[in-house]
């Protein structure tokens, strides 16, 4: 089996995902980062998902694809999908493609954790 594309932990109910690559332009790279991501909502039930975004450097509009099926994933089963640690010019993209409002950005995990309110008493 290919070695994960994902780094994938818990933090008190929240689901945090941080990208092993930097550049998510290759379809096969996508591809298996996509199969894991769908996995996390279609099989594990997971509502509370942060995708740390700080490693990735350059995403293809196929991954930008990937992120909008994940979301409508989420969506579907009451789920959330915050996304932090983007690069400005990876937000552009997104603003650019009118998917600014499509999502939730942070600036850092614990301010996309404290999002879910994880972190209240």
């Amino acid at each position: 089996m290919a070695q994960s594309q994902l780094l994938v932990h818990s933090i008190r109910g929240a689901t945090v995902v941080n990208f092993r690559t930097s550049a998510m332009l290759d379809s096969n790279v996508i591809e298996a980062v996509a199969a894991e991501l769908f996995e996390l909502v279609d099989d594990r039930a997971q509502r509370q998902i942060v995708l740390d975004c700080s490693k990735v450097q350059f995403l293809a509009s196929q991954a930008i694809g990937v992120l909008i099926t994940l979301k409508k994933k989420a969506d579907a089963i009451g789920g959330r999908i915050a996304i932090c640690g983007m690069r400005d010019e990876i937000r552009r993209v997104f603003k650019i493609m009118n998917l600014q409002s499509l999502f939730k950005f942070y600036k850092d995990e614990a301010e996309a954790l404290a999002s879910f309110d994880v972190y209240s008493a």
